[in-house]
């Protein structure tokens, strides 16, 4: 059951798995099977075992049923993720990661992760990753301006997190721009 809008701070970490779900993925395929027609397009033909591109849902739905095996995206490996903590640890800037690369190394990591290489490691870097993205958005926060906010590089899941303080905060900006606290000296 959905909240009401009144109810509702922000999207939720399930939905937004769910719209990453329609990111595409590359699987290797353990069965064949015909160009099959969805909603959202047409997948296929599998044919094992030539790599095929499908959305992640459909990738997640014939893993959990032992028919195909996932291909990591090229930035889901130790030695990227290894390369982005040391640049969150050591420049000032965000750096580029894939809008929704947070949504889907979790449901990578929850249905494959015995397609992956050292998961357990994998899993790792991306909580020291997160929580150096977390600390440069809190320092963010510090120097909000009320004219304007640049935080390029972040990720829907950051942005999701941010967004009730952020909008909060530039509420309050916004009322004190237009009504000063009169000086108590004059």
């Amino acid at each position: 059951m959905a909240l009401p809008q009144s109810l509702r701070v922000s999207v939720t970490p399930p939905e937004l798995e769910l719209v990453a779900s329609q990111q595409l993925v590359e699987i290797v395929p353990l069965i064949a099977m015909e160009k099959t027609a969805f909603i959202s397009g047409a997948y296929g033909p599998l044919r094992p075992p030539n790599k095929a591109k499908v959305p992640l849902w459909m990738a997640v739905n014939l893993k959990l049923k032992k028919k195909c095996h996932i291909v990591a995206p090229e930035w889901l490996n130790v030695e990227f993720l290894q390369e982005r903590v040391n640049l969150e640890t050591t420049q000032p800037t965000f750096s580029h990661l894939p809008l929704r690369f947070a949504e889907i190394a979790k449901v990578i990591l929850d249905v494959a992760s015995n397609d992956l290489d050292n998961p357990d490691k994998i899993r790792s870097l991306l909580k020291d990753l997160r929580e150096a993205r977390q600390a440069k958005s809190r320092d963010g926060l510090k120097e909000l301006d009320h004219s304007e906010l640049s935080l390029p590089n972040l990720c829907s899941m950051e942005i999701n997190e941010i967004r009730p303080y952020f909008v909060q905060a530039m509420n309050v900006l916004t009322q004190l721009v237009r009504n000063p606290v009169p000086d108590p000296l004059r």
